[in-house]
């Protein structure tokens, strides 16, 4: 009967460990998480101010960096920022490409790493 027991405990193990495996590969290939931001609103303590992602273009690039008119008189510089930490409205220490996004990855991407020098 003990040998049952551990049998199970052992496929546990296995499976649950399949499982962590193929979350962690499977994370390489998803978008990043990504936040619409007015780029000319940067605050030093909090980031960059969080705006509606209609204001962002929707591509997943920041090669269209055009103003869009938000108001009559305002205009906002909005952009794609990947992998920011958000709080209160505000998105911080990201970055605004895609690629690097991407490559900052996780456990198991390429180029996560850091090389030594």
């Amino acid at each position: 009967m003990a040998e049952t027991r551990r049998r199970l405990r052992s496929s546990t193990v296995v499976l649950g460990g399949m499982g962590v495996l193929a979350a962690a590969l499977s994370a390489c290939g998803s978008d990043p998480d990504r936040r619409c931001v007015d780029r000319d609103s940067y605050d030093y303590i909090n980031g960059y101010k969080i705006v509606a992602d209609k204001n962002c273009s929707s591509g997943t690039s920041s090669s269209g960096k055009g103003r869009k008119k938000t108001g009559k008189t305002k205009s906002t510089d909005a952009d794609w920022y990947y992998d920011a930490d958000v709080s209160s409205g505000y998105a911080d220490h990201g970055t605004f490409s895609r690629s690097e996004a991407v490559d900052r990855g996780g456990f198991g991407c390429s180029g996560s790493g850091s090389g030594g020098g």
